[in-house]
């Protein structure tokens, strides 16, 4: 079952959050332990209530990702995964994210990212997978090259950040391509 996976690295215990785990939560839990689970504020909170109570997934789109814990103090410090997973296409759009500064640029989404890659061509059986970021955004780009994605253009306006639309350089990896970049690290 997707909801009860727990994954381990190094450092880092990736823990399996699916819509019905959110869902669960919110019917379960307290405000408070639902802030302290996924180790977020209160907008943090927000976000993760709009999502549950205007729904997650539709017939063939759906979300998976990895709460990222942190082993020595069992913290929860980011996240990594896949949102807008398309069923119908086996294709998702990749996502990852550090909450506080002070745990960038140590390498730990570079130990946690092969393995979710790995799980999502797998056994969510994808076979596209898409990254989508600004080309400002040196350490995710340099991130996605490393771990094989191929730069495929720019989306144009693709997003809004503080009002302004920004363009998107689109990125993938493919099946294939993942599987081949994994025989050689053997």
């Amino acid at each position: 079952m997707l909801s009860d996976i727990q994954i381990t690295t190094g450092r880092l215990i990736l823990k399996s959050i699916t819509p019905a785990v959110i869902n669960n939560l919110f019917k379960t839990k307290t405000k408070e332990e639902i802030i302290s689970f996924f180790g977020i504020d209160e907008q943090g909170y927000e976000h993760y209530k709009n999502m549950h109570e205007q729904g997650m997934e539709t017939h063939r789109l759906s979300l998976f990702f990895f709460l990222l814990i942190d082993k020595l103090t069992n913290l929860p410090i980011g996240e990594c995964g896949f949102h807008t997973w398309n069923k119908s296409h086996a294709r998702a759009e990749l996502f990852y994210s550090l909450k506080n500064d002070s745990d960038k640029q140590k390498g730990l989404m570079t130990e946690a990212l092969p393995l979710v890659l790995d799980f999502g061509f797998s056994i969510l059986k994808l076979h596209r997978i898409e990254a989508l970021v600004a080309s400002y955004n040196i350490p995710s780009v340099k991130l996605l090259l490393r771990h094989g994605f191929v730069k495929e253009g720019t989306m144009r306006e693709d997003y809004i950040v503080n009002g302004n639309n920004e363009d998107s350089d689109c990125y993938s990896l493919l099946q294939h391509e993942w599987a081949t970049q994994k025989q050689m690290l053997k």
